[in-house]
C-alpha cells in the first residue's frame, strides 16, 4: 500500500534548522522524513548550513558544562549544604544563569568553593560582574575582587556604575558588590532542586521533633492526681 508523501516546506526547515537550532535528524525527526530526505532537500534548495562555531554550539547545547563531584567527603558535604543555602539566600532562581551576589569577601570565596570542589564548573565559564558607584576606582575594586576570587580579569563583564549620587559619610559598600555568574540552565535547576530537598528534609524533621514535644507533653493514662 502506498503511503502518502510529505511535502517539505522550505520555511519551517529554515525555522527548525535556524531559529531552533535543531541539527538535520532532530529536523527530520520533527517532520516524520528521513535524515535523507532532509539533506537532499536543503541542498536543492541551497538552503544555508551552519559554520564550524555555530555546529559546536549545536553539539554542546544539550551538554552539561560542569562536573558534579561523587561520594562527597564530611566537609564537602558541609559546603555543598553551605553553598545551597547561600544560594538560597543570595542568588536569583529565575532565568538560565546561576548568579549569586554579595558583597562579602569570605561569603564570596565560599560560593566559588561549592561551585569548584562540589559542582565542577569550567572555570572559563565564570564571570563577574561589578556593581559599583561613582566615586570608586573600578580598577581598583576590579583588581580587589579578582584577589578574593581569581577569577582572571578579562572574565569581568562591563560593570554596573549606579547614578544615584550615595551618602558619602556612611559608605557601607567599601568594595562595590559583585554578582558570580555561571550560565548554565541545568547548574541552576539542580541547584534550585537541592534548595527544595532541603526544605523538605528540614520540614519533615521539624515536623517529627514536635510530634515528640507533644507526645513527651501529653497527660499519661489516668489524668492528673487529685
Amino acid at each position: 500500500m502506498n503511503g502518502k508523501v510529505k511535502v517539505l516546506n522550505r520555511d519551517r526547515i529554515e525555522e527548525l534548522y535556524w531559529k531552533k537550532k535543531y541539527n538535520i535528524r532532530e529536523v527530520a525527526n520533527s517532520l516524520g522524513v528521513s535524515f535523507w530526505s532532509v539533506y537532499n532537500f536543503m541542498n536543492k534548495y541551497k538552503i544555508a548550513r551552519r559554520g564550524r562555531s555555530e555546529v559546536n554550539y549545536v553539539v554542546n547545547k544539550y551538554r552539561p558544562q560542569f562536573m558534579l563531584k561523587n561520594n562527597l567527603s564530611f566537609d564537602e558535604e558541609s559546603i555543598k549544604i553551605a553553598g545551597v543555602m547561600l544560594y538560597w539566600a543570595e542568588g536569583t532562581l529565575k532565568g538560565n544563569t546561576v548568579d549569586f551576589a554579595n558583597s562579602n569577601a569570605e561569603m564570596v570565596r565560599f560560593f566559588l568553593r561549592f561551585l569548584r570542589e562540589v559542582c565542577g564548573i569550567k572555570e572559563k565559564r565564570l564571570r563577574i560582574y561589578l556593581y559599583a558607584y561613582p566615586y570608586q576606582n573600578i580598577e581598583t575594586l576590579k583588581l580587589y575582587w579578582y584577589r578574593v576570587t581569581g577569577i582572571p580579569l578579562r572574565q569581568f563583564t562591563k560593570p554596573y556604575i549606579r547614578k544615584s549620587t550615595p551618602n558619602l559619610s556612611n559608605r557601607k559598600l567599601p568594595y562595590g558588590t559583585i554578582h558570580i555568574r555561571y550560565n548554565d540552565k541545568r547548574l541552576l535547576e539542580l541547584i534550585k532542586s537541592w534548595i527544595g530537598e532541603y526544605i523538605k528534609y528540614w520540614a519533615g524533621t521539624q515536623a517529627a521533633k514536635g510530634d515528640r514535644l507533644y507526645q513527651s507533653s501529653v497527660l499519661p493514662k489516668g489524668g492528673m492526681e487529685k
